[in-house]
């Protein structure tokens, strides 16, 4: 897609996310789960090399979404404890971190657009087809209403933040599809390090 276009989805994405954006708190991540079948997190890898900055973001790195995606989504998935082993790719497609804006008028939203892809360790195949594109507004661990985030948090604060959501939204989808995740005949526990 042309680059003018690219920015338009953008902002619209923005502007959708920040108005929708309804997280609950961060919930106790050493409470106890209940299992998503033989679930259990071997690798998650997220790749941000060719991750599109939305319009009137801030700066960021390849390296500093990578590590940011992949400590969310281990600190929240690898409570699963399952016998089976499966693998995340997430690629991050487009971001933006919300600068400061003018209050009331124009507040920035912050936003990250991601597909995601779950492999399975004993197949050697893909559960989903077509990769699972997710879109993660600021919700309300990052959302200051009337004043933009941009105001109260810096881009690391602000990419944290999208990133615990991320997790957050990657956990509820693989909760809709527990047959993913159904015991097999005489299974036993994949070892992984």
């Amino acid at each position: 897609p042309k680059k003018g276009n690219l920015m338009q989805r953008f902002f619209l994405i923005a502007l959708i996310a920040s108005l929708a954006a309804c997280a609950t708190p961060d919930e106790d991540l050493s409470a106890p789960v209940s299992p998503i079948g033989q679930f259990r997190l071997g690798h998650n890898i997220a790749i941000a090399d060719n991750t599109a900055r939305g319009p009137f973001s801030r700066e960021f790195t390849e390296v500093q979404i990578e590590k940011a995606v992949q400590d969310a989504v281990g600190q929240r998935l690898r409570r699963y404890d399952g016998d089976g082993l499966y693998h995340l790719g997430i690629v991050v497609g487009g971001l933006v971190l919300a600068q400061p804006g003018v209050p009331v008028i124009y507040a920035p939203s912050s936003v990250m657009i991601v597909d995601v892809t779950v492999f399975d360790n004993t197949t050697q195949k893909k559960l989903n087809d077509e990769p699972k594109r997710l879109t993660i507004g600021e919700g309300m661990g990052n959302a200051v209403p009337l004043l933009g985030s941009g105001y109260v948090r810096d881009a690391e604060q602000q990419l944290e933040n999208l990133s615990i959501g991320l997790a957050r939204e990657i956990e509820g989808w693989l909760k809709q599809n527990p047959d993913w995740f159904a015991p097999r005949p005489g299974q036993q526990r994949l070892p992984y390090d």
